[in-house]
């Protein structure tokens, strides 16, 4: 093969892989929606290990009965108790359906890689919490989706633990501005068509509030040491604690 017939076939080739790779954008109309589902999966999958915590800490148990397919059990039952119906899992080739799949995907390897912690017998606290969770889910989510889809927990500045959940700029923003408002609604999501590093894409952001099981760590008296060793911050009951916050690459 010569010169020019190997430059056009290498062209082709980049060609058919730029094709084969990058997704289509997702329609105006149907960004918020999948912003709304994508949140909402992880929101259930990361209740369930919330509900969990005593089963997970249970020292006297091994085998918590905890694998990953019961964990996405119980998130597809929390999404339909939370939405209304069935989580949608058909494959139409779209990048939502796409996306969904990935969701779950994390979920089922952070928790199969959290299988010798969380049945660990003999020990008591295992540090395996929520946030953790989540932000493994996050992670995983987010590199398997990588240029078209990222996720990701984040707080006010004040309440960050975590530097990978320090909020940026449009992040910081929403939260401060908007979220912190008295008068905004509480649980409303903001969402905006706004270029991430130059790339055009859009953000949905859904803010989260310290309940109960929350003040263990996060609650008062405020710079106690809490279980984890990290130092309460004097959160109340229902006070903003943090957002989750969805990128979707257009």
């Amino acid at each position: 093969m010569n010169a020019a017939l190997r430059t056009t076939a290498a062209a082709l080739l980049t060609a058919l892989v730029i094709q084969i790779w990058t997704a289509p954008a997702i329609a105006a109309e149907d960004v918020e929606a999948t912003g709304k589902d994508l949140t909402l999966i992880f929101r259930s999958a990361r209740k369930v290990i919330s509900d969990s915590q005593d089963l997970i800490n249970d020292a006297s148990k091994g085998d918590k009965g905890l694998d990953a397919t019961t964990v996405i059990e119980r998130t597809k039952a929390n999404y339909l108790a939370a939405a209304g119906k069935e989580l949608d899992l058909n494959d139409d080739g779209s990048p939502a359906a796409k996306a969904r799949a990935a969701m779950l995907s994390a979920v089922r390897t952070t928790i199969d890689q959290a299988q010798p912690l969380i049945n660990e017998p003999g020990k008591g606290f295992k540090g395996f919490l929520p946030a953790v969770f989540g932000g493994r889910v996050a992670s995983s989510f987010s590199t398997s989706m990588a240029g078209t889809f990222s996720i990701k927990l984040t707080a006010p500045k004040a309440y960050v633990r975590s530097r990978a959940n320090r909020p940026d700029e449009w992040e910081s923003q929403v939260i401060e501005t908007m979220f912190k408002r008295a008068d905004y609604e509480k649980g409303k999501a903001y969402a905006e068509a706004v270029p991430v590093k130059g790339r055009a894409a859009y953000r949905y952001i859904l803010p989260e509030y310290y309940g109960p099981s929350c003040l263990g760590c996060h609650g008062e008296p405020k710079g106690e040491v809490d279980v984890t060793g990290g130092k309460k911050e004097g959160a109340k009951l229902n006070e903003l604690g943090g957002a989750v916050s969805l990128i979707i690459y257009q």
